[in-house]
């Protein structure tokens, strides 16, 4: 299938993105003074730690269905699985290796099949392709709280819209090459 008509370029192109937005957010949060990373802040998660860490239990929760497991609600047993950020950056950049993994493997043919969500006393069936965008919505619509909550912090919060469009490739050329990354690889 052409590379323009493939229509799980953009389940790569957003794993990618995921990828790199954590990144960048994560070496952000390295930043921070003691105390403010689990400090109490408004929004939807009462701290920046919680927030990351809810990001990394869904993130557990969904990629697992996506790959064929049974994981289910045994993803969210501890809200906060790791209280320091250090931990909990290399548990999310693993599961952001494994959904990568799970989108560049990715064929057309496979978007409409379904996937079953353990959630305890039920199993959720939907498309894998519903699933993937919920998933890649829910990580972005969190991360927008932690740039929210950065802003009262001693940290500016950094840009995380630079990683998917040709235009933008010097803005992400840091966290690139902290990858190993190439823009080729960015790109297909």
């Amino acid at each position: 299938m052409s590379e323009i008509l493939d229509p799980a370029r953009s389940f790569r192109k957003l794993a990618r993105n995921n990828r790199l937005a954590n990144t960048r957010l994560h070496a952000t949060c390295a930043k921070l003074l003691p105390g403010e990373f689990e400090a109490k802040r408004t929004s939807f998660f009462p701290s920046i730690r919680a927030t990351l860490n809810h990001i990394l239990t869904v993130d557990w929760f969904y990629v697992d269905a996506l790959e064929g497991g049974d994981l289910g609600l045994k993803a969210f047993e501890r809200d906060e699985p790791f209280a320091d950020l250090p931990h909990l950056a290399e548990a999310q950049a693993a599961v952001d290796i494994r959904l990568l993994s799970l989108c560049e493997n990715l064929r057309a043919d496979q978007l409409a099949d379904l996937v079953r969500v353990h959630r305890g006393e039920r199993v959720q069936v939907d498309r894998r392709d519903d699933l993937l965008n919920h998933l890649f919505q829910h990580q972005t619509h969190h991360r927008g709280h932690v740039h929210a909550m950065l802003s009262g912090t001693s940290v500016a919060p950094p840009q995380l819209d630079e990683f998917i469009v040709a235009d933008d490739a010097a803005a992400r050329a840091a966290e690139m090459k902290s990858l190993g990354w190439g823009e080729p690889r960015v790109m297909s």
